[in-house]
């Protein structure tokens, strides 16, 4: 999982790259450390060509979590093409946003 610290860098990753699942968290979230290796792992195995970004919201990227008005962690996000397809906030399962990506995902790259 790539790691972005500013908002150019994300928006150039998400003009350059067609398929990017983006996790927001924080090294003090526990909830988020515990995801981040296990959500990494599922989109890897399922879908190899899915770019994978990690901001810290807690840190680095903190400007460009305030930018993207998140109040809460952690969130994951979902852009294909440029566009945001999807987006969960705290409460989620691995199995959702995995299930989440497959159709447009088969679009994108199937298509």
């Amino acid at each position: 999982m790539e790691t972005l610290l500013t908002t150019e860098e994300l928006n150039r990753f998400l003009e350059n790259n067609a398929a990017v699942i983006l996790l927001f968290g924080g090294a003090q979230c526990g909830v988020c450390q515990a995801i981040k290796p296990q959500l990494g792992q599922a989109v890897s195995a399922r879908y190899p060509q899915m770019k994978q970004v990690y901001l810290d919201c807690q840190g680095s990227a903190e400007s460009v979590c305030a930018q993207q008005r998140l109040f809460s962690i952690p969130v994951v996000q979902l852009w294909f093409n440029g566009q945001k397809f999807d987006e969960w906030v705290r409460t989620f399962s691995i199995g959702q946003v995995i299930n989440a990506i497959e159709r447009p995902y088969s679009m994108v790259f199937d298509g």
